[in-house]
């Protein structure tokens, strides 16, 4: 039987040479090679990026005119990959993230290889001193991070896709932009009957950061969850989704300014068109209440 083929991917937007440098230094270092590696710069030349660095397999730099966002920026990537026709598995890796172990994609390939319904993994991501935020964790509460298992969800940050589930479900939905893409592609991936596994063996190093720190955050989450949950939940849920989130956020957000942004993607969501609503079927509901995380959390 032969092993599942790998390709990593990596967009960036141009404005981390040094640590995609890094990145892909640390993927050239794995003791199984990708056999190819698609860079893409998200609304940004990449001159000569290519030959700077010395990396296994075929490697593909492509430029966007605009910034898609990250999920826009992986659909570019998926949708070479699928040109070449050659890839099994794929590996999207945040550009500032590093592989410190060798021998993660092999794990990776061991995963997949050992269970045909495997569609996800994702992996742990973890800072420069090893600590794992609350929010990388895959599991609500106050969950260890270095327990792995079956989960409901992935880290957007590191992760690995069965491009024949990708095939059947359909890739990131790039109009969200940024927030919730993750859970959108994982729901509909429980939905088709794929399995996600989180492996906390498979650490990628990425600098301790919060969501908030870009300026679209809480208008842009708000929104995408309105859509979110409008694409994806059965009808009774919506309203219990939303309503624990908007109690959730009136919690957290301290700021005035935060708040008012967060409402205004909130009815921005509402008016606006959500995309195709195909709401999942409520034995995945079940399925992901007894894997601990209920869709309405």
């Amino acid at each position: 039987m032969q092993e599942p083929r790998i390709a990593v991917a990596v967009v960036t937007m141009g404005n981390r040479p040094a640590e995609v440098d890094a990145l892909l230094e640390s993927v050239a270092k794995q003791d199984v090679p990708p056999a190819r590696i698609v860079i893409v710069g998200n609304g940004c030349e990449l001159p000569g990026f290519a030959e700077r660095l010395s990396l296994p397999g075929e490697v593909t730099v492509l430029e966007t005119e605009e910034n898609l966002g990250c999920p826009g920026g992986r659909n570019v990537a998926l949708a070479r990959l699928r040109e070449y026709g050659d890839t099994d598995i794929v590996v999207e890796l945040d550009d500032d993230g590093l592989l410190v172990d060798a021998d993660v994609l092999r794990r990776v390939r061991d995963h997949f290889a050992a269970d045909p319904r495997l569609g996800i993994v994702g992996f742990r991501i973890a800072d420069e001193n090893g600590e794992t935020q609350r929010r990388h964790v895959p599991r609500p509460g106050n969950s260890d991070p270095m327990e792995g298992g079956y989960v409901t969800g992935f880290l957007g940050g590191g992760h690995a896709f069965r491009m024949a589930m990708l095939d059947e479900i359909g890739d990131w939905p790039g109009e969200f932009f940024f927030a919730h893409e993750e859970t959108d592609l994982a729901w509909r991936a429980a939905d088709a009957g794929w399995k996600i596994l989180y492996a906390p063996e498979l650490l990628l190093q990425h600098p301790k950061t919060s969501p908030a720190r870009h300026a679209i955050y809480y208008r842009v989450n708000a929104r995408n969850r309105v859509w979110l949950v409008r694409r994806r939940l059965p009808l009774p849920l919506i309203p219990v989704h939303l309503g624990i989130w908007i109690a959730v956020t009136l919690l957290r957000v301290r700021s005035l300014g935060g708040l008012r942004a967060w409402f205004g993607g909130f009815m921005e969501g509402v008016r606006e068109p959500a995309g195709e609503r195909r709401p999942m079927r409520w034995r995945t509901v079940w399925r992901l209440t007894r894997l601990g995380r209920p869709p309405v959390l």
